[in-house]
């Protein structure tokens, strides 16, 4: 008599493994509606880009995220995802911000345009950070401003927050002023460019030392041409290249000042110094060494930097959220004097060095 052969019983999957993936859906479960509604916002400000070309996807996000907090009332299932989206995103985005980065063609700006450049982040970090004592404000306040303000706007307030862990309020009014700031930027610089005799390539030049988001650098560039935009990504690709070093000497002081205050203050971060350097930023470092290589397809390059722009815009959203215009008047004045004055001095020591070199 014919007997089958029996089918070998599948191993019974182990316990553990059962668990953990119970605790993965559970955690994507409680994330996915914040996350859907972060990526609904990011898809409608790259709809609202393609529409006006000028307007930046991520200041678009993060105006919807300031309106919809101060005038609807989100549910709390959406928080989760919210702050998903404003950091574990955000730095995602920060990482892969790097494939646009090419130091040859930072290095093919000169020695000159690349001293001035490293001026202007190092004087305007010690500026800022000395004005922001006279003033008052707390020493993690005005560091975020300052690097914000120095080099590359709400990717810079991530990566200082990484390394001091910082208030969500100080992150949150930071952002904020880099927006408010750096929008009100596009306007002028081309006008006061046109009343001081700059030409084009000049004013480009000075808008990617000055202005603090490379989103509000193309905006700049866009309105002054194309010779002018070219160079103005460059030079403001140049000061996000600073990042790195910054977020190391930052660390490394931050290291230094836990150590000799001892074991209570390390015990704010649970025993743990803080990294000298955060993981993303390194991420970061190596997608430029990668994309320098000149071994990445431009087809990849093309889509990282849509991916990157979605990241952003999401967490620029959820950023957004962040701010309530009670807060403002919590923090007070000294936080917009500050964004001010470091405007100013980062826009001068800019346009000095521009000029000088130029």
């Amino acid at each position: 008599m014919y007997r089958p052969t029996p089918t070998p019983r599948t191993a019974p999957m182990p316990a553990r493994v059962r668990r953990a993936g119970r605790r993965f859906g559970a955690r994507v479960a409680t994330l996915a509606p914040g996350l859907a509604l972060c990526a609904a916002v990011a898809g409608l400000a790259l709809a609202v880009t393609l529409v006006l070309p000028t307007l930046s996807a991520l200041l678009t996000a993060i105006v919807v995220g300031v309106v919809v907090r101060n005038t609807v009332r989100l549910p709390a299932v959406l928080e989760p995802g919210i702050a998903f989206a404003a950091k574990p995103l955000l730095r995602l985005g920060i990482v892969l911000l790097g494939l646009q980065l090419v130091v040859g063609d930072i290095l093919a700006l000169g020695p000159g345009m690349v001293v001035v450049v490293i001026a202007i982040v190092v004087g305007g970090i010690t500026a800022t950070l000395l004005i922001g004592r006279w003033l008052g404000i707390g020493a993690t306040q005005r560091l975020l401003i300052a690097c914000g303000f120095s080099i590359c706007g709400a990717a810079a307030v991530a990566a200082v927050d990484g390394v001091v862990d910082a208030d969500e309020e100080e992150v949150v009014t930071a952002v904020a002023l880099v927006v408010i700031f750096g929008t009100l930027m596009i306007p002028l610089v081309p006008f006061v460019a046109g009343l001081i005799g700059l030409t084009p390539v000049e004013a480009g030049l000075w808008a990617g030392g000055s202005v603090h988001e490379v989103a509000q650098v193309v905006a700049i560039g866009g309105t002054l041409g194309g010779a002018a935009l070219g160079v103005a990504v460059v030079v403001k690709l140049a000061r996000v290249l600073m990042l790195a070093p910054v977020m190391a000497v930052i660390g490394l002081q931050r290291r230094r000042a836990l150590a000799k205050a001892g074991a209570d203050a390390a015990g704010s971060r649970g025993g743990k110094l803080p990294p000298l350097v955060p993981l993303f930023v390194v991420g970061f470092v190596v997608m430029v060494a990668i994309r320098s290589l000149g071994v990445v397809p431009p087809e990849v390059v093309a889509g990282a930097g849509i991916a990157q722009t979605v990241l952003l815009a999401a967490a620029m959203f959820a950023l957004g959220i962040g701010v309530r215009f009670s807060m403002f008047r919590r923090v007070g004045a000294k936080p917009f004097v500050l964004a001010g004055a470091s405007t100013l001095v980062v826009a001068g020591i800019a346009l000095g060095g521009v000029m000088l070199v130029g």
